[in-house]
């Protein structure tokens, strides 16, 4: 009897430890994104524990200069970059506030490739905040470069699955979105062939309960008045279509490596567990804080070891009631459609996030009723056909679909709302 060759290891996996730069002292961290709500709390939680982090570099897009100055100040970072380069002198006036003249500022990049030069800098560890797929450059630049990658861009993952998994060694991506988190946590509770299926937890949005026609009516306003997290106008919409439940289920699959069908959603409104791992024996383990970000960053940041009192933990003489529902895939389809181009790849995903970034924008802006965003990507899916796949998958490849996405996205909103301007 011959030994059945080893799987894999999956990308991130609690177990393995990827450690670019061993030693003592503090990590030196590069954040991305650092003006946004991830860039913002990683900070606070740097600034707490300057004997485990030490900030490196920041990039953001350069729409709070003030604050990116401040930032870098604070943390005495030797580069800031960013994205918008007509932000360049308000950012040197900033940073010459701060500084006051007595000490050298940091030095400056900008460009739309500013993020990816400092992902590759010279650091332990690449916190990637920045939202949309616009972070799959960096997130590649710091695999290249052989960093830890924090992750917390999940459209990087999305859209460029194959390439991202072609370039991370095992460990080297710890996952800081707070349902990956959760399960790269519970996982350590036993082996990779003790497990039976993930359960993603989704809040349910503010919309949890309604059918598919109580929904096609309901405002901006509604949608955006999540009932747990406090976020983005984008991301706050994709929790209310659950569209980022489905974004999870893709990215559950590409970072642990299990089949679709082993990877579950289920509803659960007071988003205390954040995610289960379900074993091979009947157990499942689940991992549950109050809703903070600073706890999943804190892993992203310092596994193996853990950030002492780095979020709140819950008051046990306190009752509470935790509640779970199924998921109603009549009234949200999304995770469902996320299944099929997460199963298609290559470019699906790429088409499926493009479309869907669209369809948001359109319908905060008043041109595409709420149920019309699924109804609009779930065409824009089908007629995409067969995504361009394998090997001979490219960067290149993932940017032309997601142009044509858009643009195909823009068309059909069009047609919609010159439709119902007639009705």
């Amino acid at each position: 009897m011959t030994d059945s060759p080893a799987r894999p290891a999956p990308l991130a996996d609690p177990h393995l430890v990827y450690d670019p730069a061993p030693g003592g002292g503090p990590k030196d961290v590069v954040v991305l994104g650092s003006t946004g709500s991830i860039g913002t709390q990683a900070i606070d939680l740097v600034l707490r524990n300057p004997d485990r982090f030490r900030v490196t570099a920041l990039s953001a897009n350069g729409g709070r200069v003030a604050l990116l100055a401040e930032q870098a100040h604070r943390l005495r970072v030797r580069t800031v970059a960013v994205a918008r380069e007509d932000v360049v002198p308000a950012l040197r006036e900033a940073l010459a506030a701060e500084y006051g003249g007595a000490e050298p500022l940091p030095e400056i990049l900008a460009g739309p490739d500013a993020a990816t030069e400092v992902a590759a800098s010279e650091c332990h560890t690449v916190l990637n905040g920045i939202t949309g797929s616009i972070g799959l450059a960096p997130t590649l630049a710091a695999l290249e470069a052989g960093r830890t990658l924090a992750l917390a861009n999940k459209e990087s993952l999305i859209v460029g699955g194959p390439l991202v998994t072609a370039l991370a060694k095992p460990g080297q991506i710890i996952p800081v979105d707070s349902e990956h988190a959760a399960l790269f946590q519970a996982l350590a509770a036993g082996t990779r062939a003790d497990v039976r299926k993930l359960v993603v937890t989704a809040s349910g949005g503010p919309f949890r309960g309604r059918t598919r026609d109580e929904l096609a009516h309901v405002t901006v306003a509604d949608a955006l008045a999540h009932p747990t997290w406090a976020m983005g106008p984008v991301i706050t919409v994709n929790s209310a279509t659950l569209v980022n439940k489905g974004l999870e289920v893709i990215e559950a699959h590409l970072l642990y490596d299990l089949p679709f069908d082993r990877i579950e959603v289920v509803v659960h409104p007071q988003s205390y567990v954040h995610s289960m791992v379900e074993f091979t024996d009947g157990s499942t383990i689940a991992q549950a804080t109050p809703p903070d970000m600073r706890g999943p960053i804190a892993i992203g940041l310092g596994w193996p070891e853990r950030v002492p009192d780095a979020a709140p933990a819950f008051d046990w003489t306190k009752a509470s009631t935790w509640e779970f529902f199924p998921l109603d895939d009549e009234a949200f389809p999304s995770v469902n459609l996320a299944r099929h181009v997460g199963r298609l790849a290559g470019t699906a995903p790429a088409v499926f996030n493009a479309a869907n970034e669209e369809c948001v924008a359109a319908f905060l802006s008043g041109a595409l009723p709420f149920n019309g965003i699924m109804d609009t990507v779930t065409r824009v899916v089908e007629e995409h056909g067969t995504p361009v796949t394998g090997t001979s998958l490219t960067v290149s490849d993932v940017l032309e679909a997601e142009t044509w996405a858009r643009a195909r996205a823009r068309e059909l909103t069009a047609t919609t709302a010159t439709a119902e301007a007639r009705a």
